[in-house]
């Protein structure tokens, strides 16, 4: 009855279980991205427990719920009935939303178009992955892990290659949690001492902007309402993940009269779908599913688009700097990526150390919130011209 007799007949498990382990101690002891990479962690840890009828499997979908969770196990119910869906990522894109202020992208927008510019990673990999074999449905998902986000990641997979979810999510959150380590990695080779010396403070001192915002918060009110007209009327497909983080933002702006609405998408609606996320998405991760060569291939195409995406950031910022007077330092091209806030953090950290004065948090924020924007957008085209 116990499953000791499992593990000495398949030893792959002994190698699922430890790499859940590993992520565990990312999550808990480094406290990379410990809100999601703990979840997913336990999430792949259960599934991978010989018996527990845990682990998420290839069904007939024309089962019932009910059919699901009978036959296959609780997981299989969360995940066919949540995820596959498409339901979860979108809800998440709302508690984002709402925990999100756009305001230092409004006082900076030239620095909103850095966060489209390290979309470049995406589609690099894209036309890379179709090289190695992979299809282009197949291809369109992997490359989305070069936006940095999970659930835009997570969505666009459902849609175009549902039988990659598993090893995409585990690739896309765990970069999402080495933003950290990878971030300095790519900055130590693409910009130079003298670039990270720039000081945005002192730029907009010698530069300061001629059409400073008279009524900012009327704005960041009009902005999500703006946006999301603007997003529906040109990529409808994008509309599920970029409405709902434009209604997230617009009832937080709001004030008083939402602040209920507001609450709910940014705690309680916001953890539970994190968790039911987590959990399911590891849950995915079963040794079928993990060891084989196609997974390998995702997890390193997925490092590349994330340091072709945070190159690209930074180099579209070396081209801006030799055409106009007033310079931006190159970590703000480098925080384009979708992983709000800790790219942002990071480059505000390596500034720093450089230059103890050099305060660049809110100017990185502009690039980083843009890139949520520009990753979503991204999915949406990928969306529309592949499904």
């Amino acid at each position: 009855m116990t499953a000791l007799q499992s593990l000495i007949d398949q030893p792959s498990i002994l190698l699922m279980l430890a790499i859940s382990f590993f992520l565990l101690y990312l999550g808990i002891k480094k406290q990379y991205e410990p809100l999601l990479l703990v979840p997913i962690a336990f999430g792949m840890l259960l599934a991978n427990f010989p018996g527990g009828q845990m682990g998420v499997v290839k069904i007939d979908e024309s089962l019932t719920l009910y059919q699901i969770a009978k036959e296959h196990g609780i997981m299989n119910f969360v995940y066919y009935a949540l995820i596959k869906t498409g339901f979860l990522p979108p809800i998440i894109f709302l508690g984002v939303g709402a925990l999100t202020d756009f305001g230092p992208m409004l006082r900076n927008l030239r620095l909103a178009f850095f966060g489209a510019a390290a979309q470049i990673g995406i589609f690099t990999v894209l036309i890379s992955a179709v090289a190695f074999g992979f299809t282009l449905k197949e291809a369109a998902s992997l490359g989305i892990i070069g936006g940095a986000d999970g659930p835009t990641a997570i969505y666009t997979t459902i849609k175009l290659a549902p039988h990659l979810l598993g090893p995409i999510a585990i690739a896309a959150y765990s970069y999402m949690a080495l933003v950290p380590v990878i971030i300095p990695f790519v900055v130590r080779f693409t910009v130079t001492k003298s670039e990270l010396a720039i000081n945005m403070k002192e730029q907009d001192r010698l530069y300061p902007n001629k059409t400073p915002i008279k009524n900012l918060q009327t704005l960041k009110i009009l902005f999500p309402i703006g946006v999301g007209t603007i997003v529906a009327l040109l990529v409808p497909s994008s509309v599920p993940l970029i409405g709902l983080l434009m209604f997230g933002n617009l009832v937080k702006e709001i004030g008083a009269s939402t602040g209920r609405l507001y609450k709910a998408a940014s705690d309680t609606i916001l953890n539970a779908a994190t968790i039911f996320l987590g959990l399911s998405v590891g849950a995915t991760m079963t040794t079928k599913a993990f060891l084989n060569v196609q997974t390998l291939l995702i997890i390193a195409g997925g490092f590349i688009a994330f340091a072709i995406s945070i190159a690209g950031g930074i180099f579209a910022v070396k081209v801006y700097n030799l055409l106009a007077r007033k310079k931006i330092n190159p970590l703000i091209g480098a925080t384009g990526l979708s992983a709000v806030p800790m790219a942002s953090r990071v480059a505000n950290e390596i500034a720093l150390k450089n230059d103890p004065s050099n305060h660049l948090l809110q100017y990185a924020m502009a690039s980083n919130i843009s890139g949520v924007i520009g990753s979503a957008v991204a999915a949406g085209v990928l969306i529309s011209f592949l499904s």
